[in-house]
């Protein structure tokens, strides 16, 4: 073993292609996407006990306290699943590679796996606040926040709500250490600055409307093309075409499009004056073909949400400026 390792220094010492000097390293991803991807993969899997399970969930939603002896473990192991996820939301740009020709039937299997990055991203902060490393716990929730952005980046709503998730746990945390005044001045100015950069509904409600509106239509055009329009839908949508139900038509598409236009407008509006808008285009909707109506998500559900983010943030900000 020795005088193999001896050769080997030889030959990396009289080669000039083996040369340290000479070796150049290949540049480094700039694309978030991948980066997280790779913190996916190094995620290990929960106990399968449910009481566990439970106290996970409701500790990150600020329903128990911090356990460090039945949470603590499960954290270590994912050690570097959330280093390498920390450091992926440094990266300028996030491009999930998502399929948009493919309609409803593109893969979005990472919105699964971002769920449960997030929540350990926030328990990590928790513990960290217990721990009393508040500068890391704050550090932590910022770090969520570039996580949730970076998952609302050109998504459908689906993606938005799944950013949601991300973004509320945190944000609501920083709300209560802000009013305990466990937060440093300075923390609290970083907290501040970049909260209140954020869109007060937290995301771009309106495109990711609109990005819906194209996976719908591509399933729309699918289905006319298919020989067994029936049978399509149901491999789509994992449930039988209602009886006497037809394809949209050219006509049904012209209303379906301006029907769309006047949700993306409304969800451009403050939750308030969005709320009226979309009770008058509740009206024009159920004039709609009845496939289209089924499969148009429910543009109050989603202002409802955005009503609890620009509450959440309001909290927040009031809690952090309040010093």
């Amino acid at each position: 073993m020795k005088l193999k390792l001896l050769f080997l220094s030889l030959v990396t010492v009289l080669n000039p292609q083996w040369n340290r000097a000479e070796v150049k390293s290949p540049m480094e991803t700039q694309n978030a996407a991948l980066r997280y991807w790779m913190a996916f993969a190094e995620m290990q899997d929960p106990p399968a006990d449910k009481t566990i399970q439970d106290l996970l969930e409701k500790t990150a939603i600020g329903q128990a306290a911090w356990d460090e002896a039945k949470l603590g473990p499960i954290l270590d192991s994912n050690r570097d699943a959330l280093q390498t996820m920390q450091r992926a939301t440094k990266l300028p740009d996030c491009d999930w590679g998502l399929e948009y020709r493919r309609g409803p039937r593109a893969p979005i299997a990472y919105l699964a796996r971002a769920r449960v990055m997030a929540r350990l991203n926030t328990l990590q902060a928790m513990r960290e606040m217990a721990a009393g490393d508040s500068q890391a716990a704050v550090e932590r929730v910022l770090a969520g926040v570039r996580f949730s952005t970076h998952l609302a980046h050109g998504s459908t709503l689906i993606s938005l709500l799944t950013a949601k998730s991300a973004l509320l746990p945190g944000l609501r945390m920083l709300t209560l250490e802000g009013n305990k005044g466990r937060l440093t001045d300075a923390q609290m100015k970083q907290a501040f600055a970049t909260f209140k950069a954020l869109p007060e509904d937290g995301f771009d409600w309106s495109t990711a409307w609109a990005m819906e509106e194209l996976s719908i239509e591509t399933f729309f055009a699918e289905l006319r093309t298919s020989k067994v329009p029936k049978v399509t839908y149901q491999a789509s949508t994992g449930e039988a075409m209602p009886e006497g139900t037809a394809v949209p038509s050219s006509k049904d598409l012209s209303g379906f499009r301006e029907y769309m236009a006047g949700v993306r407008a409304a969800l451009k509006l403050s939750p308030d004056a969005a709320k009226a808008q979309l009770e008058m285009l509740g009206a024009q909707k159920r004039t709609l073909n009845e496939l289209t109506q089924r499969l148009t998500p429910a543009p109050q559900k989603v202002n409802e949400t955005r009503s609890e983010l620009v509450g959440a943030r309001k909290a927040l900000l009031e809690a952090l400026g309040a010093k």
